[in-house]
């Protein structure tokens, strides 16, 4: 906007005026645009209702010629600049346009002067726009005037152009170019503005077609004028004035197109046409062709949406190869929205049967690049072109060879949906279309016919997926043709036929929701959407309960088909009606029952509990059928591991030959399964299979595999215990029974951790630490008014245990690879470990995180935070902020108690003379500490742990050092450097306090500072002072060494400060967190000293 001119503005534009020969010739454009966004509002209706006139320099000559009519009572109306007019609307907007047509064609220097300030105040620019007339556009001395100066003095910014028969001078503030503009404006406003500026290009034109456009004077001066400010060094003038040259081109060509009515019979309108093409061409060569490559990416943008626009709408002019070049050399710019308006620009030339004649060539010259898009790293690029080659290969079975389809079929397992449902349509109507009538003749043909055809597409559907060596899943096959080919992938009584027929099918792959690894599915569907998916529902149970039995009896030796028949029940609706419901699951589930005898596989097992627990479910019609059917399965495995157990268990042994072993095995392998989605409390499977973890593996224990789906069992037993505690626990003496189970379980799970099995020793370790879990939370959720679970504790044996398990097997370093069997295997067996370890990190820090072991314990965790920061890093930092939303001080302390835990061993390494890979150096401890106090974040928020962290770390290098001839230093006075780590994270009252009881720990025990030993605490001392003044830590130790204070000196300052004050301090003491006692400093005589010390800005220390 232009806000009012300065005084030497105004000064300069009235001699102009008074110097100039014709008032016509010379003229400035001085306008304030200070009125808010509410203020134009509120005047907005009545604007609508009369709006006034667009010109903004004759509106005082208007006012003054009608001042005699309004003198009478009539209404004033508020003059209305264009600018202004881009907040009323599109119908006040033609109003104005009228009016300023109008005023065009009374005085049209001066309303051309209005037009001309309106895009300068489109561009956001903040300034003044004056005026001289040159005689004549040859003058040799213009184009040393055509400059653009700046003027550091006053501040301002100078562009001179030639608009003919103008030198215009535009006056800008230097920092235009960092202000955002109308056009870059972020949210609503900058869409709205776009938006009405381009309407305002469109209603100019064609409220000026019929009368000024072809005086030769309105369009030459736009033009020049959009040509220059094109092409200034200002962004918001190049931006601008780019997107208004195009949209005039767009106008222009919206007119061209009008004129070709009749053209042929009228020589008048053949000539306007002419005009009409030669202002296009000038407006092309002089702002298409120097701002399609320009450096803004919104400006290549609107040239190459324009381009294709041009080209549609006026093919005669446009598309042809000396245009269409644009369009693929833009297709390489780096910038995805480019690309994506090249991409869109062409997909609206395809798509005219017309227009496919002149874009051959262009087909042939730019189709690799086309291929290889499909690829684009923004996955909307890569769509819409995918969308573009199956307009390419609709219109024309040459453009596209066989090698290019085979490359462009595969996309049909993206991992990005997408892109992968346009593939598969261009599958569908390449491949399976051509087997049969298209869909929209499906209706006039017989059903045996529809059957034929589907039959046909679904054999060459099969074809192309067995030819396919890409992928194996068929899955992301059936979910890239859903959208397409839903009716055949509906066909169920077809798909089942051929399933039944044909010998040499193979099972169906089951589709689900939405497709594991693949992203860009839609989530949330509306009403319609899931009417069809209830009605296709409908069809699935009705078709599936009555055929289901029959496929599963025919696959039932391949494990894989009947896993993959068994996950369809889970889909059924279950409004059914009860009529021949209740047979048909009879029938499901006696086959069900028969599948399950043959088989025992982790794919079978979980796709059979799983679909059990859908037919059983409340809202089934068939509930109680299916749960009869489930209880008599699993009695009948529990009687069967009963006789199995009762003959392999005697006294402490287990003997049981292979064959009854695998029969145990396998018994069990389903029990655990069934557990898992079941509640199978009444068999009491704790009691039936605990014993197998009683007997010694020294003295013929259970085989590992065995004790492996015993833990599994025995975990899921206990996990149902406790989640059903309030309903089940009714009395003291059942609360009791499920405490003892679960100590039982502790400590049978406490014995296999040191199994000779590693396997074992895993499942004991995630056993044990979900059923404490479980455990804590039913604690936490637990109702007092009813009878709950009680408090169990761990042993502390089986919580060193656990500890020393993670440390062992989880954070194991290259070097114990060979330990956890992963040693040169293959890099997808090593993820695998990797992800095992990582789910029992997890699992203990939850132990942590719900209290069940003492926070402590955690610093065995964090003292791995940055040696394993890529294995385990985010698990770690989600425990540290856990246990700091549970207690900040005592989270504090932990992090405190790591960072000593890990000098104490590497002291210890250093003095034995040995090396031990896995002691961290100090270097590396430091960085561990530094990474600690970065995340400490709000220091005000975290001031009291701070401070706690610095009392303890002074406290365990000095409270129990006493200096002899042979122990002149602490021991482990290394540990200050680290401590020094926290010194930014103390607040400025804080600092004094921490130094003062810094000087009374070391007071009575330093004896020359001056030594080379006592390097760290002149650093530590350095630190605090450093953090105090801002200053390097470097600076103040170099300072401390030239010259020290002597041992008596130092006692007679400490006695000094020592000394109430008497001053009130301004900042609450944070030095005792909790209210610590002073006995926990071991000083009681200087506790009172430090408390009250005064709270001054400064440390006064001689140095």
């Amino acid at each position: 906007m232009i806000p009012e001119p300065t005084a030497s503005a105004a000064t300069r534009a009235s001699k102009q005026r008074k110097n100039s020969h014709d008032e016509a010739n010379s003229s400035a454009v001085n306008q304030s645009e200070d009125e808010s966004g509410n203020e134009n509002r509120q005047k907005s209706a009545r604007r609508r209702k009369r709006a006034h006139t667009g010109s903004e320099n004759v509106k005082r000559k208007r006012a003054k010629a009608s001042g005699s009519s309004r003198a009478g009572g009539s209404e004033h109306v508020e003059a209305v600049t264009l600018f202004q007019v881009l907040t009323m609307g599109r119908s006040a907007m033609q109003t104005v346009i009228d009016d300023w047509i109008e005023a065009y064609q009374k005085d049209r220097d001066t309303s051309l002067l209005d037009l001309i300030s309106f895009f300068i105040q489109c561009s956001g620019c903040k300034g003044v726009v004056t005026a001289e007339m040159c005689q004549s556009g040859e003058d040799s001395e213009l184009r040393s005037k055509m400059v653009e100066e700046l003027d550091e003095v006053s501040g301002l910014q100078y562009k001179k152009f030639l608009a003919f028969p103008w030198i215009l001078t535009v006056t800008w503030p230097l920092d235009t170019d960092n202000v955002e503009y109308p056009l870059i404006q972020s949210g609503p406003e900058g869409r709205w503005f776009f938006s009405e500026f381009c309407d305002f290009m469109s209603v100019l034109v064609s409220q000026c077609q019929h009368s000024v456009i072809f005086d030769s004077y309105l369009m030459n001066t736009l033009i020049s004028l959009l040509t220059e400010l094109s092409d200034s060094l200002v962004r918001a003038f190049r931006h601008t004035c780019t997107l208004a040259a195009v949209k005039l081109l767009s106008s222009l060509v919206a007119v061209a197109l009008s004129l070709s009515v009749g053209i042929e019979n009228i020589t008048e309108l053949q000539g306007k046409r002419a005009e009409i093409e030669s202002m296009m061409d000038i407006l092309f060569k002089g702002v298409f062709l120097k701002r399609y490559r320009d450096v803004l990416p919104e400006i290549r943008s609107i040239c190459m949406e324009e381009l294709g626009l041009w080209m549609k709408l006026y093919s005669s002019a446009f598309l042809n190869d000396s245009y269409l070049k644009y369009m693929g050399w833009m297709m390489h710019d780096k910038i995805p929205d480019v690309r994506l308006k090249c991409v869109l620009g062409l997909q609206g030339l395809y798509v005219d049967p017309q227009l496919l004649p002149k874009l051959d060539l262009f087909s042939s010259r730019f189709k690799d690049r086309l291929i290889s898009m499909t690829l684009d790293k923004d996955n909307e690029v890569a769509v819409q072109t995918m969308k573009l080659l199956l307009l390419i290969s609709r219109t024309s079975d040459d453009a596209l060879s066989p090698e290019d389809h085979q490359q462009l079929l595969q996309l049909v397992y993206s991992s990005q949906r997408p892109l992968a449902a346009a593939a598969g349509e261009l599958l569908f109507s390449r491949l399976l279309n051509t087997a049969g009538p298209t869909s929209d003749t499906e209706d006039e043909i017989n059903e045996e016919d529809v059957h034929k055809q589907h039959t046909s597409r679904l054999k060459a559907l099969l074809q192309f997926y067995q030819e396919s060596e890409l992928h194996k899943h068929v899955v992301y096959l059936v979910d890239s043709l859903w959208d397409v080919g839903a009716a055949l992938l509906k066909d169920w009584p077809t798909l089942t036929s051929i399933l039944l027929q044909d010998p040499s099918s193979q099972g169906p792959g089951c589709r689900g929701t939405i497709t594991a690894g693949r992203s860009g599915a839609k989530k949330v569907m509306n009403a319609k959407e899931r009417k069809i998916q209830n009605d296709d529902c409908t069809k699935l149970t009705d078709h599936f309960l009555v055929v289901l039995p029959k496929l599963l009896s025919k696959f039932s030796e391949s494990s894989d088909c009947v896993a993959s028949l068994m996950k369809i029940p889970q889909f059924f609706l279950p409004e059914c009606p009860d009529s021949d419901n209740t047979q048909a699951v009879l029938a499901l589930t006696a086959e069900m029952e028969t599948v399950l005898e043959r088989h025992a596989g982790p794919s079978v097992l979980e796709a059979a509990a799983r679909t059990y627990l859908s037919l059983c479910g409340d809202g089934t019609a068939s509930s109680s059928t299916a749960r009869d059917a489930r209880d008599s399965v699993v009695q009948s495995w529990v009687d069967k591991l009963t006789v199995l157990l009762g003959g392999s268990l005697k006294g402490d042994s287990f003997s049981a030959d292979e064959e009854k072993t695998g029969d145990i095995l396998a018994t069990l392998k389903k029990l655990r399964a069934f557990h898992n989605c079941h509640n199978l409390l009444r068999w009491n499977l704790f009691e039936l299979s605990s014993p197998l973890l009683s007997v010694e593996s020294s003295e013929g224990g259970a085989p590992p595999e065995v004790l492996l789906e015993v833990l599994q069992c025995l975990s899921s037993c206990m996990i149902w215990s406790l989640s059903t505690s309030t309903d089940t626990l009714t009395s003291r003496e059942k609360a009791l029974a499920q405490r003892l189970q679960l100590r039982l379980f502790c400590e049978r799970g406490h014995h296999c951790l040191s199994h000779s099995d590693p396997r074992v020793q895993q499942q004991a370790f995630l056993g044990v630490c979900d059923v404490l879990t479980a455990h804590s939370f039913q604690l936490q959720v637990w109702d007092p008014s009813c009878f709950g679970p009680l408090l169990y504790t761990p042993s502390p044996k089986l919580q060193r245990a656990l500890s020393t398990f993670v440390c062992m097997h989880v954070f194991t370093g290259p070097d114990c690879e060979s330990q956890s069997g992963v040693s040169g295997n293959s890099e997808e067996e090593r993820l695998e470990e990797l992800h095992k370890r990582r789910n029992m990190l997890a699992a203990f820090c939850k132990l942590i995180v719900h209290r069940v072991l003492e926070m402590s314990m955690a610093a065995e965790v964090f003292i791995y935070y940055m040696k394993y920061y890529n294995e385990f890093g985010d698990i770690i930092k989600e425990t540290m902020c856990r246990t700091r939303q549970m207690d900040k001080i005592e989270s504090a302390r932990t992090l405190v108690l790591c960072l000593q835990q890990l000098l104490v061993r590497l002291k210890r390494v250093q003095e034995s003379g040995g090396a031990h890979p896995g002691v961290q150096t100090f270097t590396s401890i430091r960085e561990l500490a530094r990474r600690f106090a970065l995340s400490l974040g709000d220091q005000f928020k975290f001031r009291e742990c701070v401070v706690m962290i610095h009392r303890n770390g002074i406290e365990f290098v000095f409270s129990e050092f006493s200096p002899t001839a042979e122990t002149p230093t602490p021991p482990y006075l290394s540990y200050l450097p680290i401590l020094s780590e926290f010194s930014s994270k103390l607040l400025k009252p804080d600092k004094k306090t921490v130094f003062s009881y810094l000087q009374r720990h070391t007071a009575e025990k330093v004896i020359d500072l001056r030594e080379e030993g006592w390097q760290p605490l002149l650093y530590y001392r350095a630190s605090l002072l450093a953090a105090a003044e801002g200053e390097d830590a470097a600076s103040y130790v170099s300072s401390d060494r030239k010259y020290l204070p002597s041992r008596s000196k130092l006692q007679l300052e400490d006695q000094l400060q020592s000394k109430p004050s008497g001053k009130d301090s301004r900042h609450g003491s944070l030095f005792h967190p909790r209210g610590a006692s002073c006995k926990e400093i071991q000083h009681p005589g200087n506790c009172p000293s430090i408390l009250n010390e005064a709270d001054d800005d400064t440390v006064e220390v001689e140095l």
